[in-house]
C-alpha cells in the first residue's frame, strides 16, 4: 500500500520580530495538524511568506520574492500562501495582481491555514486552481494556548499582547493587527517555563506597545518581573513601548530586578512638535527628553535606543533641525533611522501630502545617521577597560575565528576565540579594550 508523504512547508519570513514570533506559531499550527517543514524551498508542497508592511523597503523585498515563486511555480506544482501584515493591508491588490497566490491569511486567521492549505493541496491534485482567504480581524485572538515550535537558539520571543489602540497616522499596524488585547499571564508564564526547560536563556517579550499591557490586576512590570522569576532564565528583553504612557512601576522593575536587561528601545520617530503632533504621537520633545532624563536617574547604566523618521508630511528644514537638535540633547545609545514612505489605509494617507522629496529625505537621514553615529562611538567608549557580561550568541558576523554576544544592555561584543570562548547560551565576562560605533571589542 502506498503511503501517502506529508505535504512539506517551507515558510519565509520578513520584517519585525513579531512576525518572527507569528511564524512560529503557524509552524505549531500545522505541525499539529500533519504538515511537514522543510528549509529547502525547491522541495516545498507549500510555500508561505510572512510578511510586514511597515516600511517600503519590505514591501518591495516581498514582491520581487513573489516573482522568484511565479517563475517556480510554471515548472511544478506548488501551493503559495501569503501571510501577515501585508496580507491584511494590501488584500484587494494581491488578490487581484498576483494570480500566483492560493492564500492569503492575516494576522488573526493562522488558526485557519490547515483547512486552507489542505483545500488547495487537494485543488491542486485534482487540476483545479482554488484560492483561499482568511482575513478577518479579532477582538479576542491571542493564540495563548498554542506552544511555538521554535528553532534552537539563545532568544525565545513571547506575545504578550497583540494589535495597538494608539493610531499613530504614519502607522499602519492598528489596520492589520487589530485592536488592543492582553494575553493571561498564566499563560505567558507557562510559555517561558517551557522555553526555559528547552534551554533558552533570555526571553523577549513583544507587543506593539507592552507597556499599556493589562489583564485584570496585572501590569505589564509585574508580568515581565515574574517572567525574570523563572527558574533557567538568564535575561528578559521587551519591545516596543511607548512614550506617552511608560510607568515608573517599569522603570523601578528595571532597576532592581537583576535580571530583567537595562535596555530601553523608547521610539521618538521626531523631535519636532508639530510633526509629533501630525504623527498623534501625544508627546512633546520636551516630554520625551524629560523622560529619558527621568529613566537615567533612576536606572543610570541604562542603555536607550530609538526610532526615528525623516521627512514625514510637510517636514520642514526647522522641524528637521528639531530633531537633528534632540538627538544630540538626549545622547541616546544608538537609533534606526529611516525614510518616511507611506502605507496605504493609514491616517497620514488620506489627511496629508507626502510632500516631502525622496532626495531630502535621504539627506536627512544620512545627516542623522552622521549625528547620531557620533554619540554612539563616544557612549560606546565608556566600556573600554571595564569588564562587562556577555550572553554568548555564536560566531561573529564577520568571522569564525570570533565569537559573538550581547551585554545587558544589547550591545554587541566581539573577542577573538583563541582568548576563551564558550557554547551559545553562556554568560561570559569579557574585558572591553576598544570600541566602535557598532562594537565592542573584548578579551
Amino acid at each position: 500500500m502506498m503511503v501517502k508523504t506529508l505535504p512539506q512547508v517551507h515558510i519565509e519570513t520578513f520584517g519585525c520580530q513579531m512576525n518572527e514570533s507569528d511564524s512560529e506559531l503557524v509552524r505549531s499550527l500545522l505541525k499539529q495538524e500533519g504538515f511537514g517543514f522543510t528549509e529547502d524551498r525547491e522541495r516545498a508542497d507549500v510555500v508561505l511568506v510572512n510578511t510586514c508592511a511597515i516600511r517600503e523597503n519590505a514591501h518591495t523585498k516581498i514582491y520581487s520574492h513573489l516573482s522568484e515563486l511565479k517563475a517556480l511555480k510554471k515548472h511544478r506544482p506548488l501551493v503559495v500562501g501569503v501571510l501577515g501584515c501585508m496580507a491584511q493591508n494590501l488584500k484587494n491588490e494581491l488578490a487581484e495582481k498576483e494570480p500566483l497566490i492560493d492564500v492569503l491569511a492575516g494576522p488573526d486567521s493562522y488558526r485557519q491555514l490547515p483547512r486552507l492549505l489542505t483545500s488547495a493541496l487537494d485543488a491542486q491534485e485534482q487540476g483545479l486552481r482554488q484560492k483561499a482567504f482568511a482575513l478577518d480581524l479579532s477582538e479576542y485572538e491571542t493564540y495563548e494556548n498554542i506552544m511555538p515550535d521554535r528553532n534552537d537558539g539563545v532568544n525565545a520571543w513571547i506575545t504578550v499582547m497583540r494589535g495597538c489602540d494608539n493610531f499613530c497616522s504614519f502607522c499602519v499596524v492598528p489596520y492589520t493587527r487589530g485592536r488592543e488585547r492582553s494575553r493571561d499571564p498564566e499563560s505567558v508564564l507557562l510559555e517561558a517555563r517551557d522555553a526555559a526547560t528547552r534551554g533558552f536563556k533570555q526571553i523577549t517579550l513583544l507587543g506593539q506597545n507592552v507597556n499599556s499591557y493589562r489583564h485584570g490586576q496585572w501590569d505589564f512590570a509585574q508580568l515581565i518581573s515574574a517572567v525574570a522569576d523563572q527558574p533557567g532564565i538568564e535575561r528578559v528583553r521587551f519591545t516596543s513601548p511607548h512614550p506617552k504612557d511608560f510607568p515608573p512601576t517599569l522603570i523601578k522593575a528595571i532597576a532592581v530586578h537583576p535580571k530583567i536587561c537595562k535596555h530601553i528601545h523608547l521610539p521618538l520617530q521626531s523631535g519636532s512638535d508639530r510633526i509629533l503632533e501630525m504623527m498623534g504621537r501625544t508627546y512633546t520633545g520636551t516630554e520625551y527628553l524629560a523622560l529619558v532624563d527621568r529613566i537615567r536617574s533612576i536606572v543610570p547604566d541604562v542603555v536607550l535606543t530609538t526610532d526615528i523618521i525623516c521627512g514625514f508630511c510637510s517636514e520642514s528644514d526647522a522641524d528637521f533641525q528639531a530633531t537633528a537638535h534632540l538627538v544630540e540633547r538626549a545622547r541616546l545609545d544608538s537609533a534606526y533611522i529611516f525614510k518616511y514612505s507611506e502605507r496605504k489605509n493609514t491616517i497620514a494617507a488620506r489627511k496629508y501630502v507626502d510632500d516631502v522629496p525622496d532626495q531630502l529625505k535621504g539627506q536627512r537621514v544620512a545627516k542623522l545617521v552622521e549625528i547620531q553615529r557620533a554619540v554612539t562611538a563616544e557612549r560606546n567608549r565608556r566600556y573600554i577597560g571595564k569588564a562587562v557580561e556577555v550572553l554568548v550568541e555564536g560566531d561573529a558576523t564577520r568571522s569564525s575565528t570570533q565569537g559573538m554576544g550581547k551585554t545587558d544592555g544589547n550591545i554587541t561584543v566581539v573577542w577573538d576565540k583563541n582568548t576563551g570562548h564558550s557554547e551559545p547560551g553562556t554568560l561570559m565576562t569579557k574585558h572591553i579594550f576598544d570600541a566602535s560605533a557598532a562594537t565592542l571589542y573584548g578579551e
